[in-house]
């Protein structure tokens, strides 16, 4: 991917969900949640003030953010698809290296 945000954008790529089944039944694709965890993929320079000063940004490449349902737009860059959206769309950094996804299901 050769893609640089501009100022306070960011892009992702979503978490890769694990195929669901209940009660025995496949869900379809089309019916299920698209995840709301997703990894830092490329960063912005950081946001521009009204004085002209930039200030950087807190996610940086490599990281794991959660992000509301209807954040960002989709983006399709060489056959793969992304999301891209302003650093302040994401709900928080998750800290620790095992994804929030894997936790929900193992309880």
């Amino acid at each position: 991917m050769n893609i640089r945000p501009l100022y306070d954008r960011i892009v992702v790529k979503r978490s890769e969900d694990k195929e669901t089944k209940v009660g025995g039944l496949f869900i379809p694709d089309s019916a299920k949640e698209k995840p709301q965890e997703a990894t830092v993929v490329a960063v912005g320079k950081g946001k521009r003030l009204e004085d002209g000063t930039v200030v950087p940004l807190d996610v940086k490449v490599g990281d794991t953010i959660l992000f509301g349902k209807y954040s960002g737009s989709d983006i399709k860059i060489d056959g793969e698809e992304y999301l891209i959206m302003r650093e302040d769309e994401v709900l928080g950094i998750v800290e620790n290296t095992e994804s929030v996804a894997s936790k929900k299901k193992s309880a």
